[in-house]
């Protein structure tokens, strides 16, 4: 993988011909839909389940919510999966994004175990602190993949800088 302009030593996140798969695929735009849909719906989840858990109110809702944010989030590692397969050559694990796919699991699982309590009757507030556990887990999650988005957009402006310096000459 070729080095950062701005840092030598550091790789960069895409090669050119991985960034422009990026850019002609679908599954980018799907990504850029579903991430903040499923965040908003993750915010308006911890609030009822966190006011379930205050005040003993409002299970269905909080139920529901966390059912539509866990359909979510199997949506997005499902296309998220196929995204990887056409930019990187593989559905996951590829090595720029290795440490977010390990931690996606981590967040299906506890998700998995939210649906696993519901569908075996576990008790309300165990269910509900599941959720949370999970919540927890894809907040750190989605700050992983906010960093990387950071990093993606340093190194475009990067590039950019270096090729406007290239045609321009060095002064």
């Amino acid at each position: 993988m070729p080095k950062s302009p701005e840092n030598p030593s550091r790789k960069a996140l895409y090669t050119e011909e991985e960034r422009a798969r990026r850019d002609a695929t679908p599954w980018t735009l799907v990504q850029a839909i579903l991430a903040p849909l499923q965040f908003l719906v993750f915010g308006i989840s911890l609030v009822l389940v966190v006011r379930f858990l205050l005040t003993g109110e409002g299970y269905e809702a909080a139920t529901i919510s966390i059912l539509i944010k866990t359909l979510l989030l199997y949506t997005i590692m499902v296309t998220g999966a196929i995204w990887e397969k056409v930019v990187f050559g593989q559905y996951l694990f590829a090595p720029a994004f290795f440490w977010e796919d390990v931690f996606s699991f981590g967040v299906i699982a506890l998700h998995t175990a939210y649906l696993w309590a519901l569908f075996t009757g576990q008790p309300d507030t165990t269910q509900m602190f599941i959720a949370l556990a999970a919540y927890a887990t894809y907040v750190i999650n989605a700050g992983q993949f906010l960093w990387k988005l950071r990093q993606a957009r340093l190194q475009a402006a990067s590039d950019a800088a270096g090729s406007l310096v290239m045609e321009r000459g060095t002064p």
